[in-house]
């Protein structure tokens, strides 16, 4: 097990960890315990009561936060023709067809995002190993594989999040920045359980959302009462 730092160790020890937090203190609290150098990302996990194995139990998809993560989003699009046009004008970082699938090809990664018109997906499907292992291949489901590029542009600028449950039936998805003020975080929060809760497989009996909690990006866990996220 790797040692945790003392700076951890202290921002621990404000935490207590048998309590389920009410939302809007947990993540003050997330808050008032960062450490890091830098403005932190807020992160929110959930564990699902799902079976990832079942395939209509692999919960998946795209939702645009109220107030975006306080990133901003490289974004690569493979289009031609006006989507291309519409692509650019949507403020898309790099467009292109044939000739951006060979510099990935040659090792080129410096983007966050990747989109793609549906009649650019032959050639993009030749990218599967280098983007599928680092989650970056297109898909319909989280908005990626389009015939409306701008629009997925202009979501993913906007602060467009993407979450997909893991083999071990967890959901990791960011909901901005330890700048932001609580009532911001509060309703990026609110925004995705909502998105979460009602993606809630029929087929999945028993408690849904097991456990969840809100933490920064060196910072301690801190559970939350999901009854209380509003």
């Amino acid at each position: 097990m790797a040692k945790k730092s003392k700076k951890f160790l202290a921002a621990l020890e404000k935490v207590n960890r048998e309590q389920l937090y009410d939302a809007a203190e947990a993540l003050e609290l997330v808050k008032e315990i960062d450490y890091a150098g830098f403005d932190a990302t807020i992160e929110v996990a959930y564990r699902l009561g799902v079976d990832p194995k079942q395939a209509d139990q692999q919960i998946r998809g795209a939702m645009v936060l109220p107030h975006g993560t306080g990133k901003t989003s490289t974004v690569v699009v493979f289009a031609k023709g006006d989507a291309a046009k519409a692509a650019e004008e949507a403020g898309a970082d790099f467009v292109g067809d044939s000739d951006l699938v060979a510099k990935v090809q040659g090792g080129w990664l410096d983007f966050d995002v990747v989109v793609a018109a549906p009649d650019m997906m032959a050639e993009v499907g030749k990218l599967g190993r280098i983007l599928g292992p680092k989650g970056l291949m297109p898909n319909p489901k989280t908005g990626t594989v389009t015939p409306d590029v701008a629009k997925a542009v202009n979501d993913i600028k906007a602060g467009q999040v993407t979450y997909r449950v893991d083999r071990q039936s967890n959901i990791h998805v960011p909901i901005g920045k330890v700048s932001f003020d609580v009532n911001k975080l509060q309703e990026n929060l609110a925004a995705l359980h909502d998105v979460i809760v009602k993606a809630k497989p029929s087929s999945s009996k028993g408690v849904y959302i097991k456990n969840m909690a809100v933490a920064s990006t060196f910072g301690p866990g801190v559970k939350v009462d999901s009854s209380t996220v509003k």
